[in-house]
């Protein structure tokens, strides 16, 4: 319930009444998009997680919260497309810069720059706010690639989470 005060001066105003074009989707809402429930925190490696905001199939993109709740790893890998990333608290970096990303921080990550993605032990859990365009090429040791991680592999991983623990591989669908 919101309260009415006399600052909000927009309250007269008529809402739109037609808000979508024809064939758009509609939003996705996520009251508790920051949930402790760890059920709808998908493994994304071993010592990191993805919890699924939003994903579009079509533009092979997704936003995320990704999250280490003690030192973490995200392999090396690098996107052929921009990245954003706001951090909501902890601490994490790429081993390659010399920049340490804490509460508040914001990054932009640009096309085909090579990274790997640490958490580092904190008071807090890692949290951050990813949106990413296209795949993760994965790279080996030299820099290389040697596989590739799109927002196809991210449905299918994220489908199989929620089958196993009982929130339902359809769950996926509310994000698209």
């Amino acid at each position: 319930m919101t309260t009415q005060t006399n600052k909000e001066f927009w309250r007269d105003l008529k809402p739109i009444e037609n808000i979508f074009m024809p064939d758009a989707l509609p939003e996705v809402y996520i009251a508790d998009a920051v949930t402790e429930d760890t059920r709808y925190h998908v493994p994304f490696t071993d010592t990191v997680f993805s919890r699924p905001l939003w994903i579009s199939p079509n533009e092979n993109r997704w936003c995320d919260i990704l999250i280490a709740n003690a030192p973490g790893l995200v392999n090396r890998h690098y996107h052929p497309h921009e990245v954003f990333a706001f951090t909501l608290s902890g601490k994490w970096a790429y081993l390659e810069h010399d920049w340490v990303a804490t509460k508040g921080n914001f990054v932009y990550e640009s096309p085909d720059e090579g990274h790997t993605l640490v958490a580092y032990e904190s008071d807090e859990p890692m949290r951050v706010f990813f949106v990413v365009k296209g795949p993760l090429i994965w790279l080996d040791e030299e820099g290389e690639p040697e596989g590739y991680f799109d927002v196809h592999s991210y449905i299918a991983m994220c489908r199989e989470h929620f089958a196993k623990n009982g929130i339902g591989a359809d769950y996926v669908d509310t994000l698209f």
